[in-house]
């Protein structure tokens, strides 16, 4: 399906449905939402490179005193600033006796181990040895060439972004019980919004498949969506979104028209192993770099503060509903009975 003309209104952000159609009067989907298609667009996904490179948290969790720490697929890490204010990490357990380092505190760029006062500032000492490690502004990365199994990039693919100084950013973490390409399968599917979030989205349709354009490459593999996101009942605010995956474990969401246009929305999927019961876990970090042409957008930047808990928690309402979709994508394919 191609469609390319945008019904988008620059000057007027909000619309007003004038008939609203209820839930289940809205046109279907499940048509349109081929398995098949889903599915070569995830193989496609996890097929592209990454350099071995996994997200490990928010840039702003990480503070002077305490570092930022995670479990990748089974294998603790720990991330901190050293007394140059450079990002170092590397192994989570201590090599003495192996305390969590990630209880440990950083004094003037020290972490300190907190059973027997090993100190480590970033380079090879006592066994522990650093890993190639990212900051790119809004997400900390760390390279595990042993997980990753690919021939290691010198530093993450990360999707273009709106500029730091006119933008406004935020991330939302949570965790489920399924694998990366579960929660990679839920974002290539973005038939489902309407139906499965009528709280957030309203009047979706996919006007670009892959395949409908000539473009190769990442442009010519992407998704194009006009949704509406909802106001109220009756007050929406219409955009043009593409969809594309950068990267085996990331989905790019970016306002190509509307309000809002040129910010993105990325969904990072990291492995941290399996749970006691052996069912494996997944990290979720959605990043949103929100940007706007509108002058009244300084004054947002200004609220940041106000604004970024309501994002996230407008983002974790929908990663509840999501993460069930993922962790049930992942039973399908556990039982034998994989949707594509």
């Amino acid at each position: 399906m191609n469609r390319d003309a945008s019904p988008r209104n620059a000057r007027y952000p909000l619309r007003l449905r004038r008939r609203p159609v209820s839930w289940e009067r809205q046109a279907p989907t499940w048509q349109q939402a081929r398995p098949a298609l889903i599915g070569h667009a995830l193989q496609r996904a996890l097929a592209r490179p990454s350099g071995n490179w996994f997200v490990v948290g928010a840039t702003a969790h990480l503070t002077s005193t305490r570092p930022l720490s995670g479990t990748i697929a089974g294998t603790e890490v720990v991330v901190w600033r050293d007394a140059r204010g450079r990002l170092v990490g590397g192994p989570g357990q201590c090599p003495h006796l192996g305390a969590p380092l990630a209880l440990s505190p950083v004094r003037c760029g020290t972490l300190v181990c907190h059973w027997h006062g090993l100190s480590l500032d970033g380079s090879t000492h006592a066994g522990w040895k650093p890993l190639p490690v990212h900051d790119d502004g809004v997400l900390v990365w760390v390279r595990l060439d042993t997980a990753g199994g690919e021939n290691p990039l010198p530093a993450p693919v990360v999707p273009a972004r709106p500029a730091p100084a006119a933008s406004l950013h935020t991330v939302w973490t949570g965790v489920g019980s399924c694998e990366p390409e579960d929660v990679m399968a839920n974002r290539l599917d973005p038939w489902h919004g309407a139906w499965f979030h009528p709280y957030s989205f309203v009047d979706l349709t996919v006007v670009r498949t892959p395949g409908d354009s000539e473009d190769g490459g990442e442009a010519g593999d992407s998704l194009v969506v006009d949704v509406s996101f909802r106001l109220t009942r009756r007050i929406v605010v219409p955009v043009r979104a593409e969809f594309t995956a950068p990267e085996p474990r990331t989905v790019l969401m970016r306002i190509t028209d509307g309000e809002g246009a040129g910010s993105v929305v990325e969904t990072h999927a990291t492995p941290l192993g399996a749970d006691l019961l052996g069912r494996p876990r997944t990290a979720v970090a959605e990043a949103v770099i929100a940007t706007s042409d509108r002058p009244g957008f300084s004054l947002a930047r200004t609220l940041a503060p106000l604004l970024r808990p309501l994002i996230r928690t407008a983002a974790g309402r929908l990663w509840r509903d999501d993460l069930a979709y993922a962790e049930r994508h992942r039973h399908l394919r556990r039982t034998g009975r994989p949707p594509y």
